[in-house]
């Protein structure tokens, strides 16, 4: 029996999306959007690269204002929701008009993730980047020349280094794993990624977890301390699953889900940064950090709700990464612990136990559109295959 009102708890684009696929996919129910931020949906990444140059802000707005009521979608911005009944399906929500309830036939989570606080001291003294508001905040800081320590290696903490050194501020990186972007990404492309950044002029010091904050600057585990006038964290997230927990849903290292991307009340469904889901090549849980994930998700979740399809989550992940004038692409997903081999120059190979898992470009954007479809294939690839993306 088809739903006939769809709460969705996050305005991030996957939230939106599910909203749009919803009316795409011929439902004619009630539609209840909920967005912890003031005013419209927006992109976010280009709050680490574009924004921070241009500061145009109606450039990132996903949807008009006037979206909403053509495609009678009730939007409900800088509204937070409380707790979630799942025996009355209703939610409790907070906004300008009070507390209330919001009642659903069926629920869709898309609370996306939140900036990872590791335990440092005086780290509240340290920039976020992950809502427009904070961008903002560090574009004006941004405004006149100074020091910048950055905590995290990876593609947010390298996407806003690259940025902040080209408008010639001194930037200093600190990662605390050995080398950059380890979670993502080969040793190979992280050498060059750590090449490339040395070359710009950013200082790199790897290896040593920040221990302590203060509005001098940063002190590193060897005693090492790093000037700065501000620091920016930028060391992970962790996903958003309290109201999950609370309401006594399965979680793990997210909101747990099937290969329908339903949880474990089948009047709820997860997607996005916050869902746990099985990997369609593998069967292990996992969850991604991609706009591309969430989107497809959404697709999935709004036909499955309005057609009755209950087709499993089967798309390749793809990710991206632009630095300074490069930029990184990933066709697939690869465990950190993936074997590496280079195809060609700026192509590399990742692999596991069951073969090809992904492959990594460098300012190759043939190359990753060849390398998507052949990690889609569902035969085994061969080496001359593999040497055919880069021709």
């Amino acid at each position: 029996m088809t739903p006939e009102t769809v709460l969705i708890i996050g305005a991030g684009q996957g939230g939106l999306q599910a909203a749009i696929s919803l009316r795409q996919s011929g439902f004619a129910g009630t539609i209840t959007l909920i967005g912890g931020e003031p005013g419209l949906p927006y992109q976010r990444p280009p709050l680490s690269k574009a924004y921070l140059r241009d500061g145009k802000a109606e450039a990132l707005y996903l949807r008009p204002e006037s979206f909403f009521d053509a495609k009678q979608i009730d939007y409900r911005p800088d509204t937070w929701v409380e707790a979630i009944d799942r025996t009355a399906q209703r939610v409790t929500v907070t906004g300008q008009s009070g507390a209330h309830a919001l009642p659903y036939d069926h629920l869709v989570l898309a609370t996306g993730t939140r900036n990872l606080r590791p335990p440092i001291e005086g780290i509240g003294l340290a920039c976020d980047l992950r809502t427009l508001r904070d961008a903002q905040t560090l574009r004006d800081r941004l405004s006149q020349p100074t020091r910048i320590a950055v905590i995290g290696g990876g593609f947010i903490g390298l996407e806003f280094a690259a940025v902040a050194r080209a408008l010639g501020h001194e930037v200093a990186i600190i990662e605390a794993a050995p080398r950059l972007m380890a979670r993502a990404v080969s040793a190979k492309m992280s050498a060059h990624f750590a090449e490339l950044h040395r070359d710009w002029g950013n200082r790199l010091h790897l290896g040593q977890a920040a221990i302590a904050v203060e509005p001098s600057g940063v002190t590193l585990a060897d005693g090492t301390k790093i000037a700065s006038d501000f620091v920016l964290l930028a060391a992970g997230v962790r996903p958003n699953t309290e109201l999950a927990e609370a309401a006594g849903l399965a979680c793990d290292n997210g909101v747990r889900t099937d290969a329908r991307l339903l949880t474990s009340d089948p009047a709820i469904s997860a997607l996005g940064d916050c869902a746990s889901f099985p990997d369609p090549r593998s069967g292990a849980q996992i969850r991604l950090e991609s706009v591309q994930a969430a989107t497809d998700h959404a697709r999935l979740i709004a036909k499955r709700i309005a057609k009755g399809d209950a087709a499993p989550y089967s798309a390749q992940p793809w990710f991206w990464s632009d630095q300074g004038p490069c930029k990184l692409q990933i066709a697939g997903f690869a465990t950190p612990d993936a074997a590496e081999e280079e195809i060609a120059a700026g192509i590399i190979g990742r692999f596991d136990a069951s073969g090809l898992s992904a492959i990594e470009t460098l300012d190759n954007a043939r190359a990753h559109m060849r390398a998507r479809k052949l990690i889609a294939s569902p035969v085994p690839i061969t080496r001359a295959e593999l040497e055919e993306i880069a021709a």
